[in-house]
């Protein structure tokens, strides 16, 4: 059946104490809440409508989806009264998942679960069990059929001993939900329209309440301060590495490892300590990743080594090559198989040839580097002439000397030679040496100078 899903995302959460709408503070490098419009559109919602209040421009311009109503709460009367807001999108004839927008760590499974639950009920809650439920609202059975849910303050003893407690997480019918949704009253402490007094209504009229669960307790924790958001961002943390090792991939260190988007790695492949990445990383077979990189945006073929402390982002890395250490490749950064970018070399908007070399202090931007060409070390393509960048050609099997400033937009030929410390301006044709720099001149019993 057609379905729909309500995300309640308008709190101010001012115990993060931010001018950041708390549902935008990121977890594993994404907005928790754009983590839940994720899921619901996974699971093939026709709709998801985003119930919001505060930061409303910021959650506009911050969460993307396909179908998204946005659907302001100005005062923020209770989750009753936030799905309110969302009653002139939902139809009759479709089921609604309501979720939350601050537990980013649930699952599609899990709320696949729901959905299942909810196409054998008329409505299907997500609880969990608690080892200690202090403070939570129990869920109250009556032959395995859900009756209530009793507050904590509320409770009798025996009710207290029960461990499942609500979510707050629910599905049913859209029909069900409006008729319910007209009778709830703020006759409590609060003076507020609570969702879960819905259940009660159900089951006044006999509907029979089932319930899902998912299959870890972080899935459905709420995140209210920076601390929680530290805790399961940690859990989120080992839930991906515990991924990419059944995958096998091979960890160092398991908790020194930060995934902040995706990553897909292929056999065989060797993550050491403190590597963080964003964005959409691919590994292939073999490749080993030094500690303390970070990778961002980008690919890295068969049999490449990044080595410690070097810096991948929005570049492709061949097979066979190696970066670093202390290597940085910034976007548009190409290296052809083979190749090799030592340490503190840099590379932008630049291809590096196969089998070509720049082993140290070297800076490459704007370049195109032929195969098997060496560029010495603290070696510069000077490509900004302070208004345009240019570029630098470097053909096949060229020799580029140490400490040679190429002022583009030059072109080197193949097998051509720069001589150490030029600065070179012009061309330089195939198999020709440049020598650009000053004559020396040795001045014999030279005074030194001395202090004064």
């Amino acid at each position: 059946m057609a379905f729909s899903v309500v995300v309640l995302a308008a709190g101010k959460g001012t115990r993060m104490k931010s001018s950041l709408p708390k549902v935008l503070h990121p977890i594993g490098g994404i907005p928790m809440v754009q983590r839940i419009v994720n899921n619901a559109e996974s699971l093939d919602a026709t709709a998801v409508h985003l119930v919001y209040g505060h930061g409303g421009d910021q959650l506009k311009a911050s969460v993307t989806g396909k179908q998204i109503n946005w659907c302001l709460q100005e005062e923020q009367l209770g989750t009753g009264h936030a799905v309110q807001q969302a009653v002139p999108h939902i139809s009759d004839k479709e089921d609604v998942m309501v979720l939350v927008g601050d537990a980013p760590l649930i699952q599609t499974a899990t709320l696949q679960r729901l959905a299942d639950v909810k196409a054998t009920c008329d409505l299907a809650l997500l609880t969990v069990e608690l080892a200690d439920p202090t403070g939570m609202g129990r869920i109250v059975r009556e032959n395995g059929n859900i009756t209530a849910i009793v507050e904590h303050k509320d409770a009798t003893d025996a009710q207290r001993e029960i461990k499942e407690i609500n979510t707050g997480m629910m599905m049913m019918s859209g029909v069900d939900l409006k008729r319910w949704l007209k009778n709830l009253d703020s006759n409590n402490a609060q003076g507020e329209l609570y969702l879960t007094d819905v259940i009660a209504m159900a089951a006044a009229e006999g509907k029979v309440i089932k319930a899902a669960q998912p299959d870890a307790v972080e899935e459905v924790e709420g995140i209210n301060n920076r601390a929680q958001l530290a805790a399961l961002e940690r859990a989120l943390q080992a839930r991906q590495a515990h991924a990419l090792m059944m995958d096998g991939v091979t960890l160092a260190d398991p908790a020194r490892l930060d995934i902040r988007g995706e990553v897909i790695a292929g056999q065989d492949v060797s993550i050491d300590i403190n590597v963080v990445i964003t964005g959409k990383v691919v590994l292939g077979n073999n490749v080993r990743i030094g500690p303390n990189c970070l990778l961002t945006n980008c690919t890295v073929a068969d049999n490449a080594v990044i080595e410690a402390n070097s810096i991948i982002d929005g570049a492709d890395v061949g097979e066979c090559c190696t970066v670093g250490p202390f290597g940085r490749l910034r976007p548009g950064a190409v290296m052809k198989a083979q190749s090799k970018v030592g340490n503190f070399v840099e590379m932008k908007k630049a291809t590096l040839g196969e089998g070509a070399k720049a082993n140290h202090l070297t800076y490459l931007g704007d370049a195109e580097v032929g195969d098997g060409a060496n560029i010495g070390a603290g070696t510069i393509t000077c490509n900004y002439d302070g208004v345009n960048k240019s570029k630098t050609r470097i053909g096949k099997n060229a020799f580029i000397g140490s400490n040679s400033s190429l002022v583009a937009p030059v072109e080197i030929g193949d097998n051509a030679t720069v001589g150490a410390g030029s600065t070179v301006t012009t061309s330089v044709d195939d198999n020709a040496l440049a020598v650009a720099r000053a004559r020396q001149r040795n001045i014999q019993d030279w005074p030194r100078p001395t202090k004064k």
